[in-house]
């Protein structure tokens, strides 16, 4: 992916410009990330999706559905035409270039996640040096967020419902990095993770996430609202009346 470069007082700092970073300069507000099996992810990437996310949990469910990684990984290429996010791991900063490397390779449209460790932090720089978009996971503090920020991540995952599940307030550390980075030019975007529930993602918009992570059933019930189910029923009856009184002609009305 392409870099440009940034002259400051101190260094020249490369700054990541990949699929995400384009998309935002065009974009229209969070982004909306899902999460799940290819096959359930089809029909839900022409509607607004940012793109896939996965993680070591969902690849080995899906490996042992559909085999090799590698092969996982090119379905979700294969139904949109949108970033990939692979999660990878290793027990070194070199192990994590290594297996990063395989996963670039297969398309300029992979993003690369790693968990937030230490030997993450070299993997970062480097990647960063190299133009390579890289989520951090795992984040469940505001020290570690800084350092794999400084280190040049460039999404920061606070992770929502484990905090919530142990009765803590599952969006604070959403609050608190919106504000840590508020006025740093090429800051991480802040994406929460784990967001397994509406009331978690309306948490997690409203404190001012970048975007959220969700599977798609929570996509779905995003949309879900009494209200909104409402006046739908009552402007779909305006419409269908309109039809039957025959005054929609020409409108290709379908009833179906």
């Amino acid at each position: 992916m392409a870099t440009e470069t940034k002259v400051s007082t101190h260094a020249i700092e490369p700054l990541v410009t990949g699929p995400v970073a384009q998309a935002r300069r065009v974009g229209r507000g969070p982004a909306i990330w899902l999460a799940g099996d290819p096959e359930d992810l089809k029909p839900w990437m022409d509607r607004g999706a940012a793109g896939i996310v996965t993680n070591t949990v969902v690849l080995n469910d899906m490996v042992k559905k559909y085999g090799q990684i590698k092969d996982v990984v090119q379905r979700y290429l294969d139904i949109t035409d949108k970033p990939v996010v692979v999660e990878v791991d290793g027990h070194s900063t070199a192990e994590l270039m290594d297996v990063s490397h395989f996963f670039t390779r297969m398309s300029d449209r992979i993003i690369i996640k790693i968990p937030c460790t230490v030997n993450a932090l070299g993997a970062f720089r480097r990647l960063a040096e190299e133009g390579i978009e890289t989520y951090c996971t795992t984040v469940f503090s505001l020290p570690q967020a800084a350092a794999v920020a400084q280190a040049g991540a460039t999404h920061v995952l606070p992770f929502c419902e484990p905090v919530k599940q142990m009765g803590g307030d599952p969006t604070k550390l959403v609050r608190e990095c919106v504000r840590m980075f508020a006025g740093w030019e090429n800051r991480p975007y802040v994406t929460a993770a784990l967001v397994r529930s509406v009331d978690t993602a309306y948490a997690a918009l409203r404190d001012g996430a970048d975007g959220i992570i969700i599977f798609w059933t929570t996509f779905q019930e995003m949309m879900e609202h009494p209200l909104t189910d409402t006046w739908n029923e009552t402007f779909m009856g305006e419409w269908v009346a309109m039809h039957d009184a025959s005054l929609l002609e020409g409108v290709p009305v379908r009833l179906d």
